[in-house]
């Protein structure tokens, strides 16, 4: 209450005019004509204070039903006006403006957001529909071909091995998409110890060497059996497997990756680089998001390895970021911050 001014102020001046009034009606009654004069200017006083204060009150009741009627932007301007004018003097009403001002961004804020995440989510959802679409009109057509009774028995066994491969592309495509709602719901935690990053690389490469090997691909490991990396053991290794899947579909056959680490009293660094096509300049800044295929993107691309790793490795207190020269090689570089204790 006393950090209202005009209050203060009001308060003042009816104690000074009714000390004065019952001095001049005590002591001088012949200028008892003055206390009623004096009288009638408090309450004229009460009246315009009143008055004013209901009026701001009045101002905030109508500009709060104008808030929750707006349909966008357009119509703010005059509100913000209101509410962020005179929030420099003190006073309670002064306050009650700013909290409101305060509560209208952060709800116009959300409103934003949600509208947004609608946006992403149908998206994703037609990305989605569009991945699955493809191997299943494939599974499709080669069921009914193998349904034919004078199918040559090379073709009939080209096709199975065809239907394997759409169901294995299928059931990565539904296990990542789980892992990363499961991510963006905050219902995994990440269990956060001191991690050897040469058996990490070897448990991310793990399931890509019989891949490499077809290719002909080599893999070169440059990190000492000393070096420790703070993370969630299993999840980053989530993370270097997809970054190396990638590495591999963009490598000619014959092409080599190479993974190095090292760390120093800041953080843990991991680069996984390969020599094949690269990345096109105008692709790099978007090869994080999810659903993106850039023009060197193969065939089977989908477009969500690269973003899934990038939401690990922020979870693990780590940054990612990628170079790449066209028709020389990418490298995805990797940094894990040690935390301060």
């Amino acid at each position: 209450m006393f950090r209202n001014k005009e209050l203060i102020i009001y308060i003042c001046l009816i104690a000074a005019q009714a000390a004065f009034a019952v001095l001049c009606f005590a002591y001088y009654k012949n200028l008892s004509i003055i206390s009623y004069v004096l009288v009638s200017l408090m309450a004229l006083e009460s009246i315009i204070f009143i008055i004013k204060l209901y009026r701001e009150i009045k101002k905030l009741s109508r500009y709060l039903v104008k808030i929750q009627n707006v349909n966008d932007n357009s119509n703010m301007s005059e509100i913000y006006g209101y509410l962020t004018m005179n929030n420099y003097r003190e006073g309670e009403l002064s306050i009650l403006k700013t909290e409101i001002y305060k509560v209208t961004r952060m709800l116009i804020e959300q409103k934003e957001k949600l509208k947004s995440d609608k946006v992403f989510l149908a998206d994703s959802l037609a990305d989605i529909s569009h991945q699955l679409k493809t191997p299943l009109t494939s599974l499709r057509v080669m069921a009914d071909l193998i349904e034919e009774e004078n199918l040559p028995p090379q073709k009939r066994h080209e096709f199975v091995t065809n239907i394997h491969i759409q169901l294995n592309r299928i059931e990565w495509l539904v296990s990542t998409l789980l892992k990363m709602s499961k991510l963006d719901a905050g219902t995994i935690k990440m269990n956060i110890s001191s991690v050897n990053i040469k058996k990490l690389i070897n448990q991310g490469f793990n399931h890509l060497l019989i891949p490499m090997e077809l290719k002909n691909q080599t893999l070169e490991i440059l990190c000492d059996d000393s070096v420790m990396c703070p993370c969630d053991f299993y999840w980053m290794a989530e993370a270097i497997a997809n970054i190396g899947k990638n590495c591999m579909e963009h490598t000619e056959n014959g092409g080599k990756i190479k993974v190095s680490a090292e760390e120093n009293s800041i953080y843990s660094s991991i680069v996984i680089s390969d020599n094949g096509a690269g990345i096109d300049r105008d692709d790099l800044p978007h090869i994080f998001e999810r659903f993106y295929k850039g023009k060197n993107s193969s065939k089977d691309s989908v477009g969500i390895g690269l973003a899934l790793s990038k939401q690990i490795i922020i979870l693990n207190g780590g940054i990612i970021e990628a170079e790449s020269i066209p028709m020389k090689g990418t490298a995805f570089k990797i940094r894990i911050y040690k935390k301060v204790v």
